[in-house]
């Protein structure tokens, strides 16, 4: 009897212990409109799909830059960038949807073929799209107006989940709506990360054109910390290379991880199985970015001065904060509270209290970039109110620019000056036009 290889034996042994360790685990997937393009994303599709039948939970985001470019260009329609987001005018919004829609039925297709001598074969997998994101503007900056460009506002998390827990891949894009009935385009980098953070999802995966981060050899690095992959990050800034598809994945890999995704993975969308070999193998193919640590909540002391300052000068040059002296936060240091983590500040709010007036206002709250959007606001948020209660104060505050919708997701109301304590009512600079919000603290 002629013996044939066990090769295929082996490897399926091999891979056995990682099958164990994925089953039933929740992955985010992140795939830009240059992998979509490649004649490798066939390839991609048939391994998504033998992952959802080996029974991982699956939200696979699509993005579709070089398409819309490429529309818009066809159209004779400009689409200006400013600061790494395109600036998307009504015109660039029609193309937006064309593009992001006709890319959904592709992968849609895609994903429903069944032919008798394809990896798809019985799939039988139901591909599931809807209005989980909810967007809102991204509003005005240095002058410029993004217009229809928007970011998250909320995720239906309960919605996605009953999806998956159903076996279904989630597949969301660029385009979503808001409350208004608007649309808005967003990045898929920032889409799939907050979807990563909110679906405290076991894996944030990319694609990319390199396999990952490479060295000055060349060589590929197998594992980083976020503060590695900063280091990395810098590098393609300096080169002025971060608008690649690695620069864009790193930044929403150093987000995801530093808020408690546990490993984010760089991977080549040009090579045949590399999904595959990154999660079924001892050593992987890519770049996987990974970190542990703790974090804790406190009230500020004099040896906090610098790290507050630190957090909240590019808020105050970018005109969102309201600029304090290092004499005045030396000052008013017991009135803040700060989140610390591994010896740096990443969150502070101060609490001013109006005793007289039976208010407080919550101030200068400020989250540093890499740290935002997992609920660390809310915790800020929390510890003022019980320090209000705490003095006997009926109403707590805020005066805000760019807040807005937060605040009153978490119960504030619009109000007017006139509401607010005369010695609050002197100080308030009409220049700024900040929205005055307020939330009574009594039963909340």
């Amino acid at each position: 009897m002629k013996l044939r290889s066990t090769a295929l034996v082996k490897g399926f042994r091999q891979s056995a212990p990682y099958l164990n360790a994925h089953v039933g685990k929740t992955i985010v997937i992140m795939l830009g409109g240059e992998a979509i393009a490649h004649p490798n994303f066939p390839h991609i599709v048939n391994d998504i799909a033998l992952l959802n039948s080996l029974g991982l939970r699956i939200v696979l985001v699509y993005g579709a830059r070089p398409q819309i470019t490429a529309l818009a260009e066809q159209c004779h329609c400009p689409t200006p960038y400013h600061k790494g987001v395109r600036i998307t005018d009504q015109r660039t919004l029609e193309i937006a949807k064309q593009a992001a829609g006709q890319l959904q039925l592709d992968i849609t297709a895609r994903f429903s073929m069944g032919l008798s001598n394809t990896p798809m074969a019985g799939a039988q997998i139901n591909i599931i799209s809807g209005n989980f994101i909810i967007a809102q503007p991204l509003g005005v900056d240095d002058g410029i107006d993004y217009a229809h460009s928007g970011k998250i506002r909320r995720i239906d998390i309960d919605g996605i989940h009953r999806q998956l827990d159903q076996r279904a891949i989630v597949l969301l894009g660029p385009v979503a709506s808001s409350v208004t009935g608007e649309c808005f385009n967003l990045t898929s980098e920032e889409i799939a990360t907050q979807l990563a953070i909110r679906l405290k999802a076991d894996k944030l995966i990319g694609f990319c054109s390199a396999q990952g981060v490479l060295d000055s050899t060349g060589e590929v690095i197998s594992e980083m910390h976020p503060s590695d992959a900063e280091h990395a990050l810098q590098q393609l800034i300096d080169q002025q290379l971060d608008d690649c598809g690695t620069g864009r994945f790193l930044r929403g890999a150093i987000t995801a991880c530093r808020a408690g995704v546990p490993r984010s993975h760089l991977i080549s969308y040009q090579g045949d199985g590399t999904l595959i070999q990154e999660l079924f193998s001892f050593d992987g193919i890519g770049t996987q970015i990974v970190m542990e640590s703790a974090e804790q909540v406190r009230r500020a002391t004099i040896d906090d001065i610098g790290g507050i300052l630190a957090l909240i000068r590019p808020l105050e040059q970018e005109g969102i904060l309201v600029r304090r002296s290092r004499e005045q936060l030396e000052q008013e240091v017991e009135q803040f509270t700060i989140i610390e983590r591994d010896g740096l500040i990443i969150g502070c709010a101060a609490l001013y209290p109006f005793p007289d007036d039976k208010m407080a206002e919550m101030a200068c709250v400020a989250i540093h970039p890499d740290y935002r959007d997992a609920e660390r606001g809310l915790i800020l948020l929390k510890q003022v109110k019980q320090q209000a209660r705490l003095m006997g104060l009926d109403k707590l505050f805020v005066l805000t620019t760019r807040s807005l919708h937060w605040f009153r997701e978490q119960g504030f109301c619009e109000s007017c000056v006139d509401d607010l304590p005369m010695a609050k009512q002197a100080l308030y600079n009409f220049q700024r036009r900040s929205k005055i919000l307020v939330t009574n603290l009594a039963g909340k």
